[in-house]
């Protein structure tokens, strides 16, 4: 492992949400460094998609410290940059996949422009090589290049979703989180695009922290994993020791009750 990789990419320390006097999450610390995939699992309502909105800006802690390193090597804490330094972030080093694909594309331009928008917000100006890359990165999603014209509400869910995938992978991001990614899709939609993200990350290099309540999506796409319970998280470790030997009641009841094997 190089030097650089061996410093955490992201780094979370004691983050915790209230709504009022209702926690979302609790005093939650990890880090994630390059190239890894951190799975976030936990029933509905465990205070994993509040912990996702924190850690990726979207919703600000009510107290704790989360922490990235640029590419330069600086380390910055995110909430204390600006606004404009956050959304600079947004747009080049980060990626975020919701679960919905419609809240993470524009669904009344094309699928090209979708994914050319973000070339543009790096500096492409180019409409010839706009195109061409955008043309590249459907093929690389299995969008056929004869729809490149055609906008989003025209797709199938799992299009939109490798859509929406495409165009977060195109400005070649450090890090990316995704929400649910495969959810409210059809089994074998499931599984092809479990393939295609598992492929992408591995090619890419990528860092990733995926929330799910599926177990089976964390066996598949992550190393590690965190199981959170009432905002807290209860057990973390290498996927495959937390899915194989759970230590944690809950984790164990988790396992036998969800996870197909």
């Amino acid at each position: 492992m190089s030097v650089d990789n061996d410093q955490p990419l992201l780094k979370v320390s004691g983050v915790s949400k209230f709504y009022g006097r209702r926690p979302g999450c609790l005093d939650v610390s990890f880090s994630v460094y390059p190239g890894e995939v951190l799975a976030i699992v936990g029933e509905s309502g465990s205070g994993k998609t509040t912990l996702l909105n924190c850690i990726s800006t979207r919703l600000a802690p009510t107290t704790g410290t989360v922490e990235y390193r640029m590419r330069d090597g600086r380390r910055g804490d995110l909430y204390r940059m600006s606004e404009a330094e956050r959304r600079v972030l947004m747009r080049t080093d980060w990626g975020f996949v919701h679960q919905n694909p419609a809240d993470g594309l524009r669904m009344t331009v094309s699928a090209g422009a979708n994914v050319g928008e973000r070339l543009m917000a790096i500096g492409e100006r180019h409409y010839g090589n706009i195109r061409e890359t955008a043309a590249g990165w459907l093929e690389r999603v299995e969008i056929p290049d004869d729809r490149i014209d055609d906008q989003p509400r025209a797709f199938s869910g799992g299009m939109r979703q490798r859509l929406q995938i495409a165009r977060n992978l195109v400005t070649s991001p450090r890090l990316v989180f995704m929400d649910e990614p495969t959810g409210g899709l059809d089994v074998s939609v499931q599984a092809r695009l479990l393939d295609l993200v598992r492929g992408l990350v591995n090619d890419l290099g990528l860092a990733a922290i995926v929330v799910t309540h599926d177990l089976a999506v964390a066996r598949l796409l992550s190393h590690r994993m965190m199981v959170m319970k009432e905002g807290r998280v209860i057990e973390q470790g290498l996927t495959d020791r937390v899915l194989d030997d759970p230590r944690e009641p809950y984790t164990q009841l988790l396992v036998s009750s969800i996870l197909q094997v």
